[in-house]
Protein backbone atom coordinates (compact mmCIF):
# COMPACT_ATOMS: atom_id res chain seq x y z
CA UNK A 1 0.00 0.00 0.00
CA UNK A 2 2.69 2.51 1.12
CA UNK A 3 4.79 1.41 -2.45
CA UNK A 4 1.51 2.49 -4.25
CA UNK A 5 0.92 5.73 -2.75
CA UNK A 6 4.43 6.71 -3.35
CA UNK A 7 4.24 5.73 -6.99
CA UNK A 8 1.08 7.36 -7.08
CA UNK A 9 2.66 10.57 -5.61
CA UNK A 10 5.51 10.61 -7.54
CA UNK A 11 2.96 10.14 -10.95
CA UNK A 12 0.39 12.88 -10.42
CA UNK A 13 2.52 15.71 -7.98
CA UNK A 14 4.37 16.87 -10.97
CA UNK A 15 1.16 17.19 -13.61
CA UNK A 16 -0.43 18.92 -10.72
CA UNK A 17 2.02 21.51 -10.08
CA UNK A 18 2.57 22.04 -13.88
CA UNK A 19 -1.80 22.43 -14.34
CA UNK A 20 -1.88 24.73 -11.46
CA UNK A 21 0.97 26.91 -12.26
CA UNK A 22 1.87 26.46 -15.97
CA UNK A 23 -1.47 26.83 -17.32
CA UNK A 24 -3.37 29.49 -17.90
CA UNK A 25 -7.19 30.80 -19.17
CA UNK A 26 -8.87 28.28 -20.53
CA UNK A 27 -6.08 25.73 -20.57
CA UNK A 28 -6.14 26.41 -16.97
CA UNK A 29 -9.50 25.92 -16.62
CA UNK A 30 -9.97 22.59 -18.42
CA UNK A 31 -7.65 21.19 -16.62
CA UNK A 32 -9.59 21.99 -12.95
CA UNK A 33 -12.85 20.79 -15.13
CA UNK A 34 -11.51 17.68 -15.64
CA UNK A 35 -10.76 17.32 -12.17
CA UNK A 36 -14.08 18.46 -10.88
CA UNK A 37 -15.56 16.31 -13.52
CA UNK A 38 -14.04 12.94 -12.28
CA UNK A 39 -14.75 14.11 -8.80
CA UNK A 40 -18.35 14.02 -10.26
CA UNK A 41 -17.99 10.65 -11.72
CA UNK A 42 -17.54 9.50 -8.03
CA UNK A 43 -19.97 11.84 -6.40
CA UNK A 44 -22.60 9.90 -8.01
CA UNK A 45 -22.02 6.72 -6.78
CA UNK A 46 -21.97 8.67 -3.02
CA UNK A 47 -25.51 9.92 -4.57
CA UNK A 48 -26.98 6.29 -5.00
CA UNK A 49 -26.33 6.00 -8.69
CA UNK A 50 -25.20 2.27 -9.19
CA UNK A 51 -25.34 2.26 -12.64
CA UNK A 52 -22.27 3.28 -15.33
CA UNK A 53 -23.94 5.16 -17.54
CA UNK A 54 -25.64 7.34 -14.97
CA UNK A 55 -22.63 7.88 -13.21
CA UNK A 56 -21.28 9.04 -16.32
CA UNK A 57 -24.32 11.25 -17.36
CA UNK A 58 -23.87 13.41 -13.96
CA UNK A 59 -20.25 13.73 -14.93
CA UNK A 60 -21.33 15.09 -18.21
CA UNK A 61 -23.81 17.44 -16.99
CA UNK A 62 -21.50 18.79 -14.43
CA UNK A 63 -18.85 19.76 -17.65
CA UNK A 64 -21.40 21.24 -18.80
CA UNK A 65 -22.15 23.41 -16.17
CA UNK A 66 -18.64 23.98 -15.98
CA UNK A 67 -18.49 25.37 -20.00
CA UNK A 68 -21.20 27.38 -19.19
CA UNK A 69 -19.67 29.00 -16.23
CA UNK A 70 -16.46 29.51 -18.12
CA UNK A 71 -18.84 31.22 -20.68
CA UNK A 72 -20.79 33.42 -18.31
CA UNK A 73 -18.52 34.22 -15.34
CA UNK A 74 -20.66 37.18 -14.39
CA UNK A 75 -22.21 34.11 -12.24
CA UNK A 76 -19.07 33.96 -10.22
CA UNK A 77 -20.58 35.97 -7.44
CA UNK A 78 -23.80 33.70 -7.35
CA UNK A 79 -21.51 30.68 -7.08
CA UNK A 80 -19.19 31.03 -4.48
CA UNK A 81 -22.40 32.73 -2.70
CA UNK A 82 -24.33 29.72 -2.52
CA UNK A 83 -21.11 27.50 -1.33
CA UNK A 84 -20.54 29.79 1.57
CA UNK A 85 -24.35 29.48 2.90
CA UNK A 86 -23.73 25.80 1.57
CA UNK A 87 -20.99 24.62 3.84
CA UNK A 88 -22.83 26.68 6.53
CA UNK A 89 -25.41 24.04 6.23
CA UNK A 90 -22.96 21.16 6.04
CA UNK A 91 -21.18 22.21 9.37
CA UNK A 92 -24.94 21.65 10.90
CA UNK A 93 -25.50 18.46 9.25
CA UNK A 94 -22.30 17.13 9.87
CA UNK A 95 -22.69 18.05 13.86
CA UNK A 96 -26.07 16.03 13.69
CA UNK A 97 -25.48 13.13 11.68
CA UNK A 98 -26.82 10.93 11.39
CA UNK A 99 -29.77 12.40 12.52
CA UNK A 100 -29.68 15.01 9.94
CA UNK A 101 -29.51 11.96 6.93
CA UNK A 102 -33.22 12.09 6.79
CA UNK A 103 -33.42 15.77 4.99
CA UNK A 104 -30.44 14.78 2.18
CA UNK A 105 -31.72 10.77 1.60
CA UNK A 106 -33.01 10.95 -1.75
CA UNK A 107 -30.76 10.84 -5.04
CA UNK A 108 -32.11 13.79 -6.07
CA UNK A 109 -31.02 15.74 -3.18
CA UNK A 110 -27.65 14.45 -2.87
CA UNK A 111 -27.10 15.03 -6.61
CA UNK A 112 -27.56 18.81 -6.13
CA UNK A 113 -25.22 18.88 -2.91
CA UNK A 114 -22.52 17.28 -5.10
CA UNK A 115 -22.84 20.86 -7.64
CA UNK A 116 -22.48 23.25 -4.64
CA UNK A 117 -19.41 21.19 -3.45
CA UNK A 118 -17.99 20.59 -7.07
CA UNK A 119 -18.95 23.54 -8.85
CA UNK A 120 -18.02 26.60 -6.12
CA UNK A 121 -14.43 24.57 -6.13
CA UNK A 122 -13.59 25.26 -10.24
CA UNK A 123 -15.30 28.60 -9.75
CA UNK A 124 -12.93 29.34 -6.67
CA UNK A 125 -9.71 28.30 -8.16
CA UNK A 126 -10.45 30.18 -11.89
CA UNK A 127 -11.31 32.82 -9.80
CA UNK A 128 -7.63 33.40 -7.99
CA UNK A 129 -6.02 32.16 -11.15
CA UNK A 130 -7.07 35.75 -12.64
CA UNK A 131 -6.19 37.58 -9.55
CA UNK A 132 -2.83 39.56 -8.40
CA UNK A 133 -0.46 37.26 -7.49
CA UNK A 134 -2.77 34.27 -8.56
CA UNK A 135 -0.60 31.10 -8.67
CA UNK A 136 0.70 32.30 -4.84
CA UNK A 137 -2.99 32.75 -3.84
CA UNK A 138 -3.89 29.36 -4.79
CA UNK A 139 -0.46 27.40 -3.49
CA UNK A 140 -1.60 29.44 0.11
CA UNK A 141 -5.02 28.03 0.55
CA UNK A 142 -2.94 24.66 -0.82
CA UNK A 143 -0.83 24.81 2.23
CA UNK A 144 -2.98 26.38 4.29
CA UNK A 145 -5.31 22.72 4.11
CA UNK A 146 -1.59 20.89 3.94
CA UNK A 147 -0.61 22.61 7.08
CA UNK A 148 -3.75 22.02 8.83
CA UNK A 149 -3.83 18.01 8.02
CA UNK A 150 -0.21 18.09 9.16
CA UNK A 151 -0.91 19.54 12.53
CA UNK A 152 -3.92 17.76 12.97
CA UNK A 153 -2.45 14.31 12.09
CA UNK A 154 0.29 14.55 14.98
CA UNK A 155 -1.39 16.64 17.56
CA UNK A 156 -4.39 13.87 17.29
CA UNK A 157 -1.87 10.74 17.47
CA UNK A 158 -0.30 12.38 20.45
CA UNK A 159 -2.90 13.88 22.50
CA UNK A 160 -6.29 13.27 20.80
CA UNK A 161 -9.03 12.42 23.32
CA UNK A 162 -12.36 13.53 22.76
CA UNK A 163 -14.14 12.60 19.31
CA UNK A 164 -14.65 15.66 17.00
CA UNK A 165 -17.47 13.41 15.02
CA UNK A 166 -17.49 9.93 16.35
CA UNK A 167 -20.83 9.39 14.03
CA UNK A 168 -19.06 10.37 10.94
CA UNK A 169 -15.37 10.23 11.18
CA UNK A 170 -14.39 8.47 14.82
CA UNK A 171 -10.42 9.07 14.26
CA UNK A 172 -10.64 12.88 14.66
CA UNK A 173 -10.27 14.41 17.52
CA UNK A 174 -10.35 18.61 18.88
CA UNK A 175 -7.26 18.08 19.76
CA UNK A 176 -6.11 17.12 16.14
CA UNK A 177 -8.24 20.42 14.99
CA UNK A 178 -6.73 22.20 17.77
CA UNK A 179 -3.45 21.72 15.96
CA UNK A 180 -3.65 22.35 12.97
CA UNK A 181 -5.30 25.51 13.29
CA UNK A 182 -2.22 26.23 15.17
CA UNK A 183 0.30 25.25 12.59
CA UNK A 184 -1.53 27.10 9.92
CA UNK A 185 -1.88 30.37 11.96
CA UNK A 186 1.81 30.08 12.48
CA UNK A 187 2.61 29.75 8.73
CA UNK A 188 0.28 32.95 8.04
CA UNK A 189 1.99 34.88 10.98
CA UNK A 190 5.23 34.05 9.37
CA UNK A 191 4.13 34.98 5.63
CA UNK A 192 2.83 38.00 7.15
CA UNK A 193 5.87 38.88 9.18
CA UNK A 194 7.74 38.13 5.98
CA UNK A 195 5.83 40.35 4.00
CA UNK A 196 5.93 42.90 5.85
CA UNK A 197 1.89 43.34 6.79
CA UNK A 198 0.55 45.85 9.53
CA UNK A 199 -1.01 44.86 12.57
CA UNK A 200 -4.42 45.35 11.17
CA UNK A 201 -4.03 43.16 7.92
CA UNK A 202 -1.99 40.48 9.93
CA UNK A 203 -5.23 40.52 12.14
CA UNK A 204 -7.20 39.59 9.30
CA UNK A 205 -4.84 37.56 7.68
CA UNK A 206 -5.46 35.33 10.96
CA UNK A 207 -9.19 35.36 11.12
CA UNK A 208 -9.56 34.10 7.69
CA UNK A 209 -6.84 31.85 7.58
CA UNK A 210 -9.01 30.16 10.82
CA UNK A 211 -12.22 30.19 8.77
CA UNK A 212 -10.64 28.92 5.91
CA UNK A 213 -9.14 26.01 8.01
CA UNK A 214 -12.37 25.10 9.49
CA UNK A 215 -14.43 25.20 6.94
CA UNK A 216 -11.75 22.47 4.84
CA UNK A 217 -12.14 20.41 8.12
CA UNK A 218 -15.92 20.65 7.29
CA UNK A 219 -15.38 19.69 3.75
CA UNK A 220 -13.45 16.50 4.95
CA UNK A 221 -15.95 15.42 7.31
CA UNK A 222 -18.90 16.43 4.71
CA UNK A 223 -17.47 13.71 2.19
CA UNK A 224 -16.94 10.93 4.76
CA UNK A 225 -20.73 11.36 6.25
CA UNK A 226 -21.54 10.78 2.51
CA UNK A 227 -19.32 7.99 2.42
CA UNK A 228 -20.24 6.29 5.71
CA UNK A 229 -24.22 6.88 4.75
CA UNK A 230 -23.53 4.74 1.78
CA UNK A 231 -21.05 2.39 2.92
CA UNK A 232 -18.31 3.17 0.96
CA UNK A 233 -14.45 3.49 2.21
CA UNK A 234 -13.37 5.09 -0.90
CA UNK A 235 -14.51 7.27 -3.02
CA UNK A 236 -13.19 5.03 -5.96
CA UNK A 237 -9.95 3.32 -6.90
CA UNK A 238 -8.88 6.24 -9.51
CA UNK A 239 -5.71 7.02 -7.30
CA UNK A 240 -3.90 3.53 -5.98
CA UNK A 241 -3.31 3.97 -2.88
CA UNK A 242 -4.84 7.37 -1.97
CA UNK A 243 -8.67 6.49 -2.97
CA UNK A 244 -10.19 8.64 -5.47
CA UNK A 245 -10.16 12.10 -6.18
CA UNK A 246 -12.48 13.45 -4.13
CA UNK A 247 -10.81 11.65 -1.08
CA UNK A 248 -7.69 13.99 -1.87
CA UNK A 249 -9.73 17.39 -2.79
CA UNK A 250 -12.44 17.20 0.32
CA UNK A 251 -11.50 19.87 2.29
CA UNK A 252 -9.74 22.09 -0.77
CA UNK A 253 -13.27 21.33 -2.47
CA UNK A 254 -14.86 23.48 0.99
CA UNK A 255 -11.51 25.97 1.16
CA UNK A 256 -11.33 27.47 -2.02
CA UNK A 257 -14.35 28.76 -2.67
CA UNK A 258 -14.75 30.49 0.83
CA UNK A 259 -11.18 31.67 0.89
CA UNK A 260 -11.98 33.26 -2.42
CA UNK A 261 -14.89 34.79 -1.25
CA UNK A 262 -13.23 36.36 1.91
CA UNK A 263 -10.12 38.07 -0.80
CA UNK A 264 -13.23 39.37 -2.81
CA UNK A 265 -14.85 40.62 0.81
CA UNK A 266 -11.18 42.45 1.03
CA UNK A 267 -11.28 44.06 -2.23
CA UNK A 268 -8.69 41.96 -3.49
CA UNK A 269 -10.11 41.15 -6.55
CA UNK A 270 -13.42 42.30 -8.45
CA UNK A 271 -15.84 39.92 -9.19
Amino acid sequence: MLKQRIITALILLPIALCGFFLLNGGDFALFIGVVVTLGAWEWARLAGLVAQSLRVAYAAVVAGLLMLLYLMPDLAPWVLGASVLWWGLATWLVLTYPRSSELWASAACRLLIGLLILLPAWQGLVLLKQWPLGNWLIMAVMVLVWGADIGAYFSGRAFGKRKLAPQVSPGKSWEGVYGGLVLSLVITAAVGIYRDWSAGELMLGLFGAAVVVLVSVVGDLTESMFKRRSGIKDSSNLLPGHGGVLDRIDSLTAAIPVFAVLLWAANWGAM
